[in-house]
Order: structure tokens, then sequence, then C-alpha cells
């Protein structure tokens, strides 16, 4: 499991090494682009891989899910921040003036917190793995808020970053604001305790309708997440499906 791991932040590659080879070429083509800064933005789509357009494709169909349905956006396990400057995008183009549709995301900025037997052995992380450069959370805030100024009603802040161990913020953040409706959750905190409170705090906060998204379910190098699951809800009566464009990503309408 060591050769698949990236030597910064933990992050697990499951690519051949041609595969990687090639998507340091796209890098450096990037970094080198001729373009003038003024549309380098316009045109993103360049290095877009068809693995990176798959996911971008994936929350747009999910996305369209939840468009008449009420409630708020979670992710659980929100790194980088893509996924969630991706929905707030699409929040703009899909319902600018949903004041309602808050995107809230959830993590501790600092890598893995809470690692237990039931994650397995595969994935060979630890507390503190899958972190994030110092301050990202900071960065990541100013993203959301240029997204946010990009579209209507941007006096009106929209989304939210909860920094901490989301076994203690996900449930306090919830007692703070019980008349939350969640429509559509993310979950991608990868291991088991996390992801099981984080269910069970939100539970009591869903309805017929609403989407749940998991990023590593059935995985075994991060078994926790399914364990979670299983634990908190029946899956025997769930529909688990997926979306011919993506292998890993997978969804639940309830």
């Amino acid at each position: 499991m060591a050769d698949i791991k990236t030597q910064k932040h933990d992050a697990i590659v499951l690519s051949s090494q041609s595969e990687k080879d090639l998507q340091l070429k796209f890098i450096e083509m990037l970094k080198q682009a001729p373009l003038p800064e003024d549309e380098l933005l316009a045109n993103l789509g360049l290095f877009l891989s068809s693995k990176s357009l798959s996911r971008i494709l994936f929350f747009y169909e999910i996305y369209r899910k939840i468009i008449n349905t009420h409630g708020v956006v979670m992710e659980f396990g929100v790194r980088w921040g893509q996924t969630l400057s991706l929905l707030s995008a699409l929040r703009g183009i899909f319902e600018p003036f949903n004041r309602h549709r808050k995107i809230i995301g959830f993590d501790t900025f600092a890598g893995f917190k809470g690692m237990s037997d039931k994650d397995g052995k595969l994935c060979k992380t630890t507390d503190g793995s899958f972190s994030v450069s110092e301050n990202y959370q900071q960065y990541l805030g100013e993203i959301l808020a240029l997204q946010e100024a990009l579209n209507p009603i941007s006096h009106l802040k929209k989304f939210e970053l909860v920094q901490g161990d989301a076994t203690e913020t996900v449930p306090a953040y919830l007692k703070r604001q019980p008349e939350t409706l969640v429509s559509l959750a993310i979950f991608d905190f990868d291991i088991y305790q996390p992801t099981k409170v984080a269910l069970e705090a939100i539970k009591p906060h869903l309805f017929k309708g609403s989407v749940l998204v998991f990023d590593e379910l059935a995985d075994d190098i991060f078994p926790g997440e399914t364990i979670a699951l299983r634990e908190v809800f029946d899956v025997t009566n769930l529909k688990v499906e997926r979306m011919p464009m993506t292998a890993r990503v997978s969804y639940v309408v309830l």
C-alpha cells in the first residue's frame, strides 16, 4: 500500500506509473500555460481528464436530484474543498435565489482523527493522515466567498466551514440549528468513527427524498464507512446506486 500513497498529505492513488507520469505532464502544462491570465479560468477544461470530469458530472446529476427538495447541503470531510466549490457553482446555476440552500462543510483541516480497528489495515493511515496546508481553511473560505459573490443575493452568506473533531462539531451544530433539514449529505470522512457519529446526528434531520452520497462505500481500503452505514441504517431497505461515469462514488435516495 505504501506504493500507492503520494509523498505529501497521504493521498492514496491507484493509478499506474504511466498514468502518474501523464498526470505530472498535465500539471507541468498547466503551470506553463501560455494563456492570458484573464482567460485561464474560462479554459480550465483544457486540463480536465476524463476522471476529473467524471466527478464533476456526478455532482451535477446529484444536485439535480435535490433541486425540488428543501434543506441544506452538508459535506463530511472537506479536505481541499473542490466539492464545496463545485456545489456552490451549481447552486448559482440552478437556484441562485434559494437562501435556504446553505452549504456546510465539516473537517478537522488537520487530517484524520479517531482511527479505530474498524478502519482495517490496508490503507496504512493514522491520525493526521490526509492533512491540508497550514491555514487552508481561511483560503478555502475566501474561494467560497468569491463563488458566492459571483451570484445573486451575495450579501447573504450561504456557506459555513466547521473546523474540529466531527464527533463533537456535527452534533453541536445540529443542536445550535435544530431547524435544519438535510437535503444532501456527502460522506468523505473515509473512517468509521466520525462517519458513524455524523450519520447518527443527521438521521433525525433527514426526510423522504434526502440524498446521501458516499465516497468509500464497499471499499476494502476504507471499510469503516460501510460499517458505520450498516450500524446506523438497515441497508437491506436502502437502494445503493451509482452512475456510469464514476466507479467509486455511490448514493442513496431516502
